[in-house]
């Protein structure tokens, strides 16, 4: 195929998933969806195989291929609908409702965090779950007919806002299924299925290429997570050999008996993340940069959950950490950044109507040429934050203070990035959920650069720890202050 027209069906593929990804947050009910944009979209091949996506989460969308092997499986009739979200079949935490259609060409995919999927607390992540079920209505694969949501929904909070958020799931993919029957009539089905390999076949050769830049070697690292018991470790071995990376984490912690567990599909997703980031962090991710990178943990340990372990902190706080192991260990072959927030803060309210869900952007760390940025989402997290308008226009909350955590980045020769101090109140009795990290462990800085200051939450000024659930009555105001990203390099004199 001619490099002219390799590139036109690949900007037209990559269209095709942005364009999902737009219906989808136009057509949402919820903030989350459509103003925080916790949702993604790709488009893969008959066999599997990621082809595009639209730049949207990464924990999302490198953890897709389990969810479409998990469908496949089922061997799905054109057009229809399957709805998954079970974390040990091909999803990520309870809350990401998975749906795959079968389009001419392969699958079509689309993720979204749903403010509410039943389970014992408002917003279906407890801080205190020790099983699955605790977490929410789990979803094997399975056949998404009319009865199915309205059966689903009916379990769940808030159902016709769930109702809406998955019609906006379907009609993403309505789109799909016309767009991609729009590109075959243009340049042939056959054509198209051979540029399809040719992509995957680019994003393979590009990858491995960075592989063989960096030195052979193995590097190994440590970190932690806090638990109201202590201190969970990972522990990660990154060996290099030629033109492939293996990401070993023997050794790490056996899974927790709260929610910090991972499902192998999202420890996956952040190394592949990680690998990326230093190969080739331009190339529009496609399953064939996964092909290099092999990714091993023992099984039933915290980054290798089995059922029916929780996973609801698992698929955002572990996956944080897992990035920062990684990363870690490749900083002794490699130069790589301080590290940022190493959270996502998620901070739910609801109650019987209403369930408000929010992840609080923090600082990044600083890198060897450049600042921190302040007040991002860092790392697997690539959301927007809620607009105050928006949200105070939707729920019986009220933001009081929204603003940068002025020098909670590290010193250094370049200083790591702000993070933010984001005040609520509560205007009507609810439940308050928060999981969250660096608390006690700040983020580290690099090549001497001074460590970021760690995260604080406060409710009414009293100090809440990482992981809470309680009840609010109206006129109590949390306080979150995120952490700032580490430092890079010494401070010059």
């Amino acid at each position: 195929m001619i490099p002219v027209e390799l590139q036109v069906i690949g900007a037209g593929l990559r269209a095709i998933a942005e364009e999902m990804g737009a219906v989808l947050i136009r057509s949402a009910f919820s903030a989350n969806i459509k103003e925080r944009r916790d949702c993604s979209t790709a488009l893969f091949d008959e066999a599997g195989r990621m082809v595009t996506q639209a730049e949207h989460i990464p924990v999302h969308l490198g953890a897709m291929p389990e969810a479409v092997a998990a469908v496949m499986a089922h061997d799905p009739a054109p057009s229809e609908p399957w709805i998954l979200n079970d974390p040990y079949a091909g999803g990520t935490h309870l809350p990401d409702l998975t749906i795959v259609t079968r389009t001419a060409l392969g699958f079509a995919v689309t993720r979204a965090h749903h403010a509410d999927v039943g389970g014992s607390d408002p917003g279906s992540l407890p801080a205190g779950s020790h099983t699955l079920a605790e977490e929410g209505v789990v979803i094997p694969p399975t056949r998404l007919d009319g009865a199915t949501l309205e059966g689903l929904v009916a379990r769940m909070r808030n159902p016709d806002e769930r109702r809406g958020d998955l019609r906006a799931q379907l009609a993403a993919h309505h789109l799909a299924e016309r767009r991609i029957d729009e590109l075959c009539g243009r340049r042939e089905r056959m054509q198209v299925a051979a540029a399809m390999e040719e992509l995957l076949a680019y994003s393979e050769r590009v990858v491995r290429a960075g592989i063989r830049a960096l030195p052979d070697g193995r590097y190994e690292a440590v970190d932690a997570l806090e638990t109201p018991e202590g201190l969970l470790e990972l522990r990660a071995a990154v060996t290099i050999r030629g033109d492939e990376i293996e990401i070993d984490f023997d050794g790490t912690a056996p899974q927790h008996e709260g929610n910090l567990n991972c499902p192998l599909a999202v420890t996956r997703s952040a190394c592949f993340y990680v690998v990326r980031c230093l190969t080739a962090p331009d190339l529009p991710a496609s399953g064939g940069a996964f092909v290099p990178v092999a990714v091993r943990a023992p099984a039933s340990c915290l980054v290798n959950a089995s059922p029916p372990a929780a996973v609801a902190a698992g698929n955002t706080e572990t996956s944080s950490r897992i990035v920062d192991v990684v990363f870690a260990a490749l900083g002794a072959a490699v130069p790589v950044p301080a590290q940022g927030q190493g959270t996502m803060n998620n901070v739910v309210f609801g109650n019987d109507h209403f369930t408000y869900y929010e992840t609080i952007a923090g600082g990044q760390g600083a890198c060897s040429d450049a600042a921190g940025p302040y007040a991002v989402h860092v790392a697997m997290s690539n959301t927007l934050n809620t607009p105050v308008e928006a949200l105070e226009l939707a729920y019986p909350l009220r933001v009081e203070r929204y603003e940068l955590r002025v020098g909670s980045g590290g010193a250094g020769r370049h200083l790591g990035g702000d993070g933010v101090i984001r005040e609520l109140r509560a205007l009507e009795p609810c439940r308050l959920s928060l999981l969250t990290q660096r608390r006690a462990l700040a983020p580290r800085g690099a090549a001497g650069g001074a460590d970021g200051a760690s995260g604080r939450n406060l409710l009414n000024d009293v100090e809440l720890p990482a992981f809470a659930t309680l009840d609010l009555q109206a006129g109590d105001l949390l306080r979150i202050e995120t952490p700032g990203g580490g430092g890079w390099g010494a401070r010059e004199a």
